[in-house]
Parts: C-alpha cells; sequence; structure tokens
C-alpha cells in the first residue's frame, strides 16, 4: 500500500510558518494600494502572484505594479522560514517507508531558492511545482495533477496537506484526499472541508495517515 501513494504538501503554513510574516505584507499592500477588501491577507491565501497581480491590483501602473513584484521579492529575501513544528521530520518518516513526497506551492522560483538554501527542500522533496510550472494556480487542480504526474501515481491515491481554502479546493478537485493544517485557519473552519484537521505534525504519524 504505502509505495502506491504519494504525499503532496503545500509549503507556506504546511512545510514552514511563514503565513504570519505574509499577512503583515499583503495588509500593508492592500491598504496602500486601495484594494477596498476586508482581510484582503486572508482572501488571497493560497493564490499565485500573477493571479493576485491580475485580479486585485489591475487598476494600478505598471510602474507600481514593478515596485509591488520588486518589495514582494526583497521582503521574501529577508523572511524567516522557520518550519511547521514536525514538518520535515514527517516527510523524512515518510521517504523512510518509500512513499513518494512533493512540495506544490504558489510560491514563485525566486521565493524557492530562498528556501532551498535554508531548508534544503529540493533535497527533501521527490518533486517540487511552483507557480512557474503551472497557468493557472489553487483553486485549479492542475498543480496537484502535475505532481502526481511527475511521480506517476494516480490522483486518488494521493494524499494532501494543505492550510489555505483554495489550496484544500484544489487538491479536492484533483480527486485527492486533503488534510488540513490549522495554521492559517482555524479547525472549526477547516473541519468540514478536509478529511482531518491538525495543528502542526508533532503527534501525526505515518501511521496516522495511513489509517485515514
Amino acid at each position: 500500500m504505502e509505495n502506491n501513494i504519494c504525499v503532496l504538501f503545500d509549503m507556506d503554513g504546511v512545510m514552514i510558518d511563514t503565513e504570519p510574516q505574509y499577512d503583515v505584507f499583503w495588509k500593508h499592500a492592500g491598504d496602500r494600494y486601495n484594494t477596498g477588501i476586508v482581510n484582503f491577507e486572508k482572501v488571497i491565501k493560497g493564490t499565485t502572484l500573477p493571479n493576485i497581480l491580475k485580479k486585485y491590483f489591475s487598476h494600478l501602473t505598471q510602474e507600481e505594479l514593478n515596485t509591488l513584484s520588486d518589495n514582494l521579492d526583497k521582503f521574501e529575501a529577508n523572511m524567516n522560514f522557520e518550519e511547521i513544528p514536525g514538518s520535515v521530520k514527517f516527510v523524512e518518516e515518510l521517504k523512510a517507508k518509500g512513499i513518494k513526497v512533493g512540495l506544490v506551492t504558489s510560491s514563485t522560483d525566486t521565493k524557492l531558492i530562498a528556501v532551498n538554501k535554508a531548508k534544503q527542500f529540493d533535497k527533501l522533496f521527490d518533486t517540487i511545482v511552483s507557480a512557474a510550472r503551472v497557468t493557472e494556480g489553487k483553486p485549479n487542480p492542475r498543480c496537484f495533477l502535475l505532481a502526481a504526474e511527475d511521480l506517476g501515481v494516480d490522483p486518488k491515491s494521493c494524499i494532501v496537506f494543505e492550510d489555505s481554502f483554495a489550496g484544500i479546493e484544489a487538491g479536492k478537485a484533483a480527486g485527492m484526499k486533503v488534510i488540513g493544517l490549522s495554521t492559517t485557519n482555524s479547525a472549526d473552519l477547516l473541519k468540514d472541508k478536509c478529511c482531518k484537521v491538525i495543528p502542526d505534525f508533532k503527534n501525526f504519524s505515518v501511521e496516522d495517515l495511513l489509517s485515514i
């Protein structure tokens, strides 16, 4: 059974605890550029940068868009990539049991370079699907389906770990089981959308996963 499944992980809010930092950046950006959206930093969770710019900042000039993108690059280059408790150890345990693992993130390759330098995710995961590899980000399921293709696994045999509503929707649309991390949204908000909700990986084992 173990060799016939794969486990796919979102990055921010699942593998690394960066969402509170992004909240600060995007709240400021939403206020500065007058999106007029309450809790803007929450609304865009799990969305790729091109889609964020297209959907919420189309009123800006190209110069303003370039400034916003440059500011995000500078911000991400100086982020703290502290891991979600137990996340890396859990992935290592999956690999030790011969289970394929993939990272599926809305992040840019610029961000991934910084993360890989700090956390070596490029060595930890069997495949990585980033924003650069898809034309439509979450909630479109293509990112998860592409990871399954990379790993040669039936999407129905994949289990996804996600924290954002867009990511959960994408995983389910791909025909995969989704386990929610209550790092970004509360367990109460996630429980009806996922087959299981956990706060982190400290008390969650491979055996717990295989029993779902």
